[in-house]
């Protein structure tokens, strides 16, 4: 097998862990829990959730890959192999994920391109309102089976994108992040200008920014913001496992992480000033909503119409607003892919490209239905599952199996072993893995459970119950069984032949991989020698 590659440099890996942390939830979700518990309270204890819970798992991750290079299954059996069902849950649920996203992904790209409809739409917050559920004809339910025109092709240009930018692994990801990271920064810092230089504005970042003091007594702020802090960060979806394993064995991950982090929680806050400047400026303060599909295609649509009043300014906006979430989703959108795509090809050992071309192919499939009219609905309900237990339950698994079933005094030499200057101290990995990060996460569990089960009486949303266990139920436990699955098929494969790699982390290499450029040009060598009629020549001689 070739040797694994890994990230041409520190700088890359960085970028492209920062641009799969950073995604369409720090630009709605964020800003509109941000207004929901008082602006500057939530800003105050999501830092204080990002302390004690977001920078640890993410250090544990990354090392843990960075040690065994493998993707999240096979890392997971390297902690032991009782716990490689863990892997494969947390596989599967990416899984899942993508083939919505995806969808998600496409509605962007579906706005981006219909943006130029602003410019009649001045001042007709309606209309504006209602533009996409014209484009995607949605039902608001899970009624309707056909694909609206516009959507289809539009998924066809996402799928298209995200297996571009994974085609080669670590080496094509690294040349797209250099883009997909910086871009939406500067569209953001534009659209932050243009917010904060409107009449009101001041009173949005007052709200942002000033802290409601009353609202730290609110029991959901504290599990809003520690659920915005696992899910921002990429963490218990099989992506840092998979971008761990291409981490260079001379990386400081104790640094790393915290920049990670910090960038993360930083474009959250840029996002929250364009939001909340914007929102300011057009009088609509009271309509943010920490409903992401809500806030970009409903109510920010409307503050696009009256930003100005030209309406080729504010299409231009539009424009920028959207190619801005273009930037943020499809980061996040390939980084998914490719965590999945880097653990199965791990296990089977099978080709890494060939396997993502595969797993495109069947997750493009899979998100048609999400494509139709009925589309919003099914992913509303898949979502609320893969999210508010799936993603728990695996964080609480990863987080016992590591903490109280392996040593993690080697995970935190792993976390530390190039850090010079600044080292993650002991007690703080060890509290944050072993007690908080599971109490916490067992705490939002039960939280979202009595949400479920007690004020909305067992159904979400409002959608039939057959619906919610189809696509709620059913997909939770097929993603919980997947690695009993995986294993019978295993076993059986080992009947023919099939032999497991042994994972364990004390006979792991410390330095398997080389650099994605170096394997390049390897490759080059090897097929310009091929090709050369000298070399040709000169090995008959010598075979004569």
């Amino acid at each position: 097998m070739e040797k694994r590659s890994q990230w041409s440099s520190r700088f890359t890996f960085i970028l492209a862990a920062i641009g799969s942390a950073v995604g369409l939830g720090n630009a709605w979700r964020f800003p509109g829990l941000a207004a929901k518990h008082g602006g500057g309270t939530f800003l105050v204890v999501y830092l204080i959730a990002m302390l004690a819970m977001g920078i640890p798992l993410l250090m544990m991750e990354i090392s843990i890959s960075r040690k065994l290079r493998k993707g999240a299954i096979e890392s997971m059996r390297g902690i032991g192999k009782r716990f490689e069902p863990i892997g494969w849950a947390a596989t599967s649920n990416a899984f899942v994920i993508v083939c919505y996203y995806s969808v998600v992904f496409a509605w962007v790209i579906l706005m981006f391109a219909n943006s130029w409809q602003f410019a009649g739409m001045t001042g007709k917050s309606e209309a504006a309102s209602n533009l996409f559920a014209d484009l995607t004809q949605t039902t608001w339910n899970i009624e309707g089976s056909s694909i609206p025109g516009e959507v289809l092709p539009c998924t066809l240009i996402a799928w298209g994108l995200i297996f571009y930018c994974i085609r080669n692994g670590a080496s094509s990801v690294g040349k797209v992040v250099k883009f997909t990271v910086f871009a939406p920064v500067v569209l953001l810092l534009i659209m932050a200008v243009k917010g904060c230089t409107m009449p009101g504005a001041e009173k949005g970042l007052a709200i942002l920014f000033i802290p409601d003091f009353n609202a730290f007594k609110d029991p959901s702020l504290w599990v809003d913001a520690i659920g915005q802090v696992f899910y921002s960060l990429s963490i218990m979806m099989a992506i840092m496992f998979a971008y761990g394993s291409y981490v260079g064995d001379d990386a400081n991950i104790a640094a790393d992480a915290v920049i990670i982090a910090v960038s993360d929680m930083a474009v959250s806050v840029l996002s929250g000033i364009v939001m909340f400047s914007t929102m300011g400026g057009t009088n609509m303060l009271d309509k943010i909503t920490a409903s992401g599909v809500a806030t970009a295609f409903i109510v920010y649509p409307q503050a696009i119409v009256n930003l100005t009043d030209i309406g080729w300014v504010n299409a231009v906006f539009g424009a920028i607003f959207y190619l801005m979430l273009i930037t943020l989703a499809i980061d996040s959108a390939f980084s998914i892919v490719e965590g999945v795509s880097a653990a199965v090809s791990d296990k089977f050992h099978l080709k890494p490209k060939t396997v993502t071309l595969s797993i495109c192919a069947i997750c493009g499939i899979i998100s048609l239905i999400f494509t139709t009219q009925a589309g919003l609905a099914w992913l509303d309900i898949v979502d609320n599952w893969t999210n508010q237990i799936n993603l728990i339950i695996i964080g609480v698994l990863e987080c016992i199996a590591v903490g109280w079933f392996f040593d993690l005094k080697k995970v935190h030499h792993e976390i530390n072993r190039n850090s010079k200057k600044y080292q993650a101290p002991y007690w703080w990995i060890a509290s944050s893995i072993k007690v908080i990060s599971p109490v916490l996460l067992i705490g939002l569990f039960i939280w979202n459970m009595i949400d479920l089960f007690g004020a909305k009486g067992g159904s979400y949303g409002g959608y039939p119950i057959w619906a919610q266990v189809a696509a709620g139920w059913v997909v939770s436990g097929l993603v919980f069984i997947s690695g009993f699955i995986a294993r019978a098929v295993i076993n059986k494969k080992k009947k023919s032949g099939f032999v497991e790699d042994e994972v364990v982390w004390e006979t792991a290499e410390t330095v398997p991989a080389v650099s994605a450029k170096s394997v390049a040009d390897n490759k080059k060598a090897v097929k310009s020698e091929k090709a050369s009629p000298k070399s040709k020549g000169k090995s008959r001689k010598k075979k004569k």
